[in-house]
């Protein structure tokens, strides 16, 4: 059950990375961590912009990963593995649900627009802090596949495998993100293609979180 949750985590972080508040805005968050001078094509910026992306994945990589811990922390006080796989299976379909009734209901899925002023200049530190800042705005739009992780790691009952989970979410969210800033200006003219069909993620999205939820409930997981 550990592997298959695992491997859920790390899907569930590429498909919120494949969703319409992430994928086609990867240049707007590359321009602010690395400077609008990135959009133009410009040799020799390729480690640069790299360092810079891994520092803004490890800011929202510590924030999930802290609410992974939480959330086996609260598993472990419950103490009861029985509700605990009731409450994360439940929350798993909901979840499900809530990324299918987005499709239908578009006014579901935003994301929070935060502006902090935190200078113009660039840094390594500055592209942590925005990735923290980032982790909260991406949070209304990814929150299916983010509380969906999250409920996996509270049924963990544990606060170590909670992080666990949440850091191989994180991976899965970060591993595209940093193969486009190693690769950009080949990268830039394909985003818009792939764009067309993210509305597909949401679909896959709440079907694996619904299936999954229910393979939890039935005890019925390691056949997945």
């Amino acid at each position: 059950m550990e592997e298959t949750s695992l491997l859920v985590a790390f899907g569930a972080g590429l498909l919120a990375f494949l969703s319409p508040c992430v994928l086609p805005l990867v240049p707007v968050y590359l321009a602010s961590i690395c400077g609008p001078e990135i959009l133009e094509p410009q040799a020799g910026r390729r480690l640069t912009v790299f360092f810079h992306s891994l520092s803004f994945v490890a800011g929202f990589a510590v924030v999930f990963i802290a609410l992974g811990a939480s959330a086996g922390l609260i598993g472990f006080a419950l103490r009861s593995h029985l509700l605990t796989i009731r409450i994360a299976g439940s929350l798993l379909i909901a979840f499900g649900l809530f990324l299918l009734a987005a499709l239908k209901f578009p006014w579901l899925n935003y994301e929070s627009r935060l502006a902090p002023s935190l200078g113009a200049t660039t840094g390594y530190l500055r592209s942590f802090v925005i990735g923290v800042i980032f982790s909260l705005a991406w949070t209304p739009c990814v929150g299916g596949l983010l509380f969906g992780a999250l409920a996996l790691a509270l049924g963990s009952e544990a606060p170590l495998p909670g992080a666990y989970l949440m850091a191989v979410f994180s991976l899965g969210l970060s591993l595209p993100f940093l193969i486009i800033g190693l690769a950009f200006d080949w990268v830039r003219p394909l985003l818009r293609h792939i764009h067309r069909y993210s509305t597909w993620s949401y679909i896959i999205s709440g079907l694996l979180l619904i299936a999954v939820g229910i393979l939890i409930l039935t005890n019925q997981l390691s056949w997945f």
